[in-house]
């Protein structure tokens, strides 16, 4: 069976309800399933640009997987973002210039900072978002362990 998905037809059954988990505020570990290439209409801040959107999929507590898309802007603007996620997943050091590898990110992970925020145009209905992503912390050395 796809995980595709596929059209429905007028008169087909359905079962599946929502599984939406609203993840407490706190700090959770991260694998990037995927992202997907996109593009930036543009706002009164930003002008149109590409997009990348990756899909981090956060365990809570209870060993629940959830899944939070997040948009990360191609522009100048936002390349303090972009070099947050780079070094989230140890792509990037601090300080460092490098090229973004986006065909590396699926399978990585690390650590970062969750809210649950209100939709901007609904507020009764609420979002996990990624507020921080933590730089990766290397690997210390440590005798006699792999």
């Amino acid at each position: 069976m796809s995980t595709e998905g596929r059209e429905l037809g007028w008169d087909d059954n359905i079962t599946q309800e929502s599984s939406f988990i609203e993840l407490p505020e706190g700090d959770y570990d991260f694998t990037i399933n995927h992202y997907e290439r996109g593009r930036f209409s543009g706002s009164a801040k930003i002008p149109p640009c590409n997009k990348a959107t990756v899909f981090f999929d956060v365990k809570d507590a209870d060993a629940n997987e959830v899944s939070i898309r997040q948009d990360f802007l191609l522009h100048t603007k936002m390349e303090w973002k972009l070099s947050e996620l780079f070094r989230s997943v140890g792509l990037k050091k601090e300080g460092e210039e490098v090229r973004m590898n986006w065909n590396a990110l699926p399978g990585l992970s690390g650590r970062c900072h969750v809210t649950l925020d209100p939709d901007k145009n609904d507020p009764a209905k609420k979002y996990n978002h990624i507020q921080k992503l933590y730089p990766k912390e290397p690997k210390k050395f440590e005798a006699g362990k792999f």
